[in-house]
């Protein structure tokens, strides 16, 4: 869930202090200790560790090993009802620009043949927290920002917390039965999967949850795996919470994928018509996108940013990520194929203050439309 919020809330910070951390911090040796709020480093040849104190001021210190790292120090607080205070974590990827070395994210999801991993968590009690399994996917191969849908597989939680969005069933997942929490958080979509208790350690696929969730509508074989992450979402305390061993990886193979420096097949034909009824404070808009290229799309999401004033408060034929500003639109389960010369359409309805305009601009997977 809050991975999402603190990129969010810290967006640029992330991407600069990110660096800075790297800067301060070179390959870790033994017991590394990291302080500083953005600090990472990289273990092994192959992974970054981050501290990613990101919501609050308090000081949080994580010892980082050579396969992991733990909290020995976190002083902050959060309120249990919103978002936690950091998350810190290894990661195999791209996180804000900070890649770990040597890897092959983004790799679009039609070309993974598999994509495996192994964690160990070691728990304390007294505090509240969750221990977090982000998996990161976006529509184009970016390596930077937010990305459009975030998998949250929790292995453990203690404490008065719960994912975000609602609950909307269970499925069982790797031999294991989990409840599955849908939902957005402003800025990206959220599927989290919820361990009914504690999972100190395990070597799974992380394609099986991908596939899950590819099975549910939110992504497509076209968009883009970024990041594999482990660690943990405190809230209150933490001290003592460790990743002990993490390992990942990601093989080729699975399929043919469109180059990392292109946007996938007719993603830069399109155009888009938006059609709007206004009235006093409130206004619906009903907006169609047209493939305008010569290959099918196959799934999409239609980003733009709505004018100062205006907020959405319902949609109906997409899932939007945001109310407000910054939009992001991604195709129902019946409507992600759009074929050469097609278009589907979607519609919300919004209210505003001052003068009404539309969108300025609008992108599809990364690309610019043109507008009708």
């Amino acid at each position: 869930m809050r991975r999402s919020l603190r990129a969010l809330l810290a967006a640029g910070l992330l991407a600069a202090a990110g660096l800075t951390g790297v800067a301060l911090a070179g390959p870790a040796q033994a017991d590394t200790q990291i302080c500083d709020q953005y600090g990472s480093t990289t273990v092994g040849g192959r992974y970054v560790v981050m501290n990613n104190r990101w919501g609050t001021s308090a000081q949080q210190c994580i010892n980082v090993t050579g396969s992991g790292f733990a909290i020995t120090s976190q002083q902050g607080v959060g309120n249990t009802s919103g978002a936690p205070v950091s998350y810190p974590a290894i990661y195999l990827g791209c996180h804000y620009t900070n890649c770990s070395p040597g890897t092959n994210l983004p790799m679009q999801v039609s070309a993974i043949s598999s994509a495996t991993s192994n964690i160990s968590y070691s728990y304390v009690s007294g505090a509240t927290y969750d221990a977090a399994y982000d998996i990161w996917l976006d529509p184009s191969p970016r390596k930077d920002g937010v990305n459009a849908q975030e998998i949250m597989i929790w292995f453990n939680r203690q404490g008065s917390i719960q994912p975000i969005g609602s609950k909307v069933g269970s499925a069982t997942i790797g031999g294991r039965t989990w409840d599955v929490w849908q939902g957005s958080n402003g800025s990206n979509a959220v599927v989290s999967y919820v361990a009914p208790s504690a999972i100190s350690s395990w070597n799974f696929s992380v394609l099986d949850f991908v596939n899950d969730v590819k099975n549910r509508g939110a992504i497509t074989s076209s968009w883009y795996l970024t990041s594999i992450q482990a660690g943990f979402e405190p809230w209150i305390g933490g001290a003592g919470l460790a990743v002990t061993d993490f390992s990942a990886a990601v093989n080729g193979g699975g399929g043919t994928s469109t180059p990392p420096s292109t946007p996938p097949t007719g993603t830069a034909a399109c155009r888009v018509t938006y059609g709007t009824n206004v009235w006093n404070t409130g206004f619906t808009a009903t907006v169609t996108v047209a493939n305008t290229g010569t290959g099918a799309i196959d799934g999409w999401a239609l980003g733009f940013t709505l004018p100062g004033g205006q907020s959405i408060t319902g949609s109906w034929n997409a899932a939007l990520s945001g109310t407000s500003g910054a939009i992001i639109a991604r195709n129902a389960a019946h409507n992600g194929s759009i074929p050469a010369g097609g278009s589907t359409s979607f519609g919300f309805q919004g209210t505003y203050s001052g003068s009404f305009a539309g969108p300025a601009a609008f992108t599809l997977n990364g690309a610019a439309c043109t507008r009708a």
